[in-house]
């Protein structure tokens, strides 16, 4: 029994860092940018202001959805989609290994005459 329970505990603690590294699976469509959180549903968005659409997501670098009212004051560097509104719908807050993840657009120009491999997760410049 004793054995039993060690086992399971080694196997949960063996998989819990490779879970943390499983890599995100962005859209193409997901830009690069930097975001300020203000009071929901506003934000900033590389500097210019913003609304997050209704329904909107965010997601944590753990992945999991984060109420944008926790994030009020708090920036960083974040994938974003936007809807056809011109609001924000998705969000993924970036963990370090992802920002190393270069080149990603930062616009829409960019994302058209670039080419995305969405397995690799991999941006190629023409």
């Amino acid at each position: 029994m004793h054995r039993l329970f060690f086992a399971t505990l080694l196997a949960i603690a063996l998989a819990s860092p490779s879970i943390a590294q499983v890599q995100r699976q962005f859209p193409q469509n997901a830009l690069r940018g930097q975001v300020l959180f203000g009071q929901p549903p506003h934000v900033a968005l590389n500097g210019e202001p913003k609304q997050l659409a209704p329904g909107s997501r965010i997601r944590g670098t753990n992945n999991m959805i984060v109420l944008s009212g926790s994030l009020v004051g708090s920036s960083g560097a974040v994938h974003y989609t936007i809807d056809p509104l011109g609001q924000i719908k998705d969000v993924w807050i970036l963990r370090t290994d992802e920002l190393t993840n270069l080149p990603w657009p930062r616009s829409a120009n960019e994302a058209q005459a670039w080419s995305f491999d969405p397995t690799a997760q991999r941006w190629t410049r023409p």
